[in-house]
């Protein structure tokens, strides 16, 4: 026979039902990424529209297109890299505390994807595409730097020295 008061039993489940408010970051963390998805989709739909553009003759200097080009482009992938986030994130919460998702446990996909465990191991899938994020971020802002001196090419040598390290050591783990 069950030792817990009555008043006991109330409040843990309760308690335990609590867990599905995370549904809500669930759903918002899947609407920013379809938001994510659609908005660096239509990025790589201007990208085209201009290049369509370029070949028509709109652009006087190729190094300009070609810079534009390649900013928008590092964007879009930028965003996508962010939806991705989103996505993890959203499965790691539902998985976490609401419910296995069952049309994935069978798929080699959905193992991929879904093999996580605990918090520390979301934190770690995202922490991953996050500094995916950063770099592509910070690839993109280097793209319209101008360099003045010597010692500023040093600081961007030592910032791709520093990138590299963090990717080497995130892909050891």
């Amino acid at each position: 026979m069950d030792k817990r008061s009555k008043l006991e039993i109330v409040f843990e489940r309760l308690l335990w039902k609590s867990r599905l408010i995370v549904v809500t970051a669930v759903i918002f963390g899947m609407i920013g990424a379809f938001i994510m998805f659609i908005a660096a989709s239509f990025d790589i739909w201007h990208t085209a529209k201009d290049t369509i553009g370029f070949f028509a003759g709109h652009y006087t200097e190729e190094e300009e297109f070609h810079s534009r080009l390649i900013s928008q482009v590092i964007g879009a992938v930028d965003l996508y890299l962010i939806a991705v986030v989103m996505l993890i994130f959203s499965f790691g919460l539902y998985e976490l505390f609401v419910s296995d998702i069952d049309d994935a446990e069978d798929t080699k996909v959905g193992k991929r994807i879904l093999s996580i465990h605990s918090l520390d191991e979301l934190k770690d899938k995202i922490g991953k595409v996050v500094v995916m994020v950063l770099i592509v971020s910070f690839f993109k802002r280097m793209l319209h730097m101008h360099f003045d001196s010597p010692m500023h090419m040093l600081y961007f040598a030592l910032c791709i020295l520093a990138l590299s390290l963090a990717l080497y050591l995130m892909h050891k783990h």
